[in-house]
């Protein structure tokens, strides 16, 4: 298994944002982390990414230990994070450029390879334009193209394609694919689009309330709840009630000391 997880948990002070979730993904796989807004998607991403550190339980990725090695386990994963991590002072090109050095992408490869992912999201004729400039979606369009510059083992998509037209959506999704089957690159995402789930992933893990309440591959999952389509089952699964986003608690505080909302 490229990923495993086991009894998961992540505590800010006494809340508990995830609650001994365990899963395991095998290599190659495409797999759909679903739940309501609060759920604990975010906060599991930012475990298995290296960004928190969990309160108790235990994470391999690729082989690795996220907790004790750290670089061995970042080189293994790209990840494409719900909130922007682009530098809007630099342009497309030196964001990606950057993004080589820091992850060893051979000198030699770096240009052919900057070129065809900024063509693939249809930015390589806005590359020396500074990212400041760019609408949200290019934005997105421009992540998306780091984190497969160096072609991870593994990828974490954090609502990838939020904000995005179907037609860019249809797009991405479908180039995913292609280098999910060609290099056998392990899928990790989240997503408010149910059908995409539906559609994209060979197996779907749902959570709500810090919790796993379901795991199957889509097909599984509908059948079991007896209804015609993933959306629904997903609401079966999860209930009627509309959750609001919760914000990590040692973000509220740093909003509170500086004075943001």
């Amino acid at each position: 298994m490229i990923i495993k997880v086991q009894d998961l948990v992540k505590k800010f002070g006494d809340f508990v944002a995830v609650d001994k979730i365990s899963f395991e993904v095998p290599e190659g796989e495409i797999l759909a982390f679903l739940g309501p807004n609060g759920a604990g998607k975010t906060t599991t991403i930012k475990m298995l990414t290296t960004v928190l550190s969990p309160t108790g339980g235990q994470i391999t990725l690729n082989g690795f230990n996220p907790l004790t090695q750290k670089d061995k386990a970042r080189q293994s994963f790209g990840i494409v994070f719900q909130d922007a991590s682009v530098d809007e002072e630099l342009t497309a090109y030196e964001n990606m450029e950057v993004h080589a050095v820091l992850y060893n992408v051979p000198r030699t490869e770096r240009k052919k390879l900057i070129q065809h992912l900024l063509e693939f999201v249809e930015l390589w004729d806005r590359k020396n334009e500074f990212v400041k400039n760019f609408s949200g979606g290019m934005k997105r369009r421009l992540e998306i193209a780091k984190g497969l510059l160096h072609h991870p083992k593994i990828l974490f998509l954090d609502e990838p394609t939020q904000g995005l037209d179907p037609q860019t959506r249809n797009h991405i999704w479908e180039y995913i694919r292609k280098i999910n089957q060609e290099e056998k690159m392990t899928v990790f995402f989240t997503t408010h689009y149910i059908e995409e789930a539906e559609k994209i992933a060979d197996r779907v893990v749902v959570v709500d309330h810090g919790k796993v309440v379901a795991v199957g591959t889509p097909e599984e999952l509908i059948s079991k709840a007896g209804v015609d389509n993933l959306e629904d089952a997903f609401i079966k699964l999860t209930g009627n009630t509309i959750r609001e986003e919760q914000v990590d608690p040692n973000e509220q505080m740093m909003r509170r000391r500086f004075g943001g909302r």
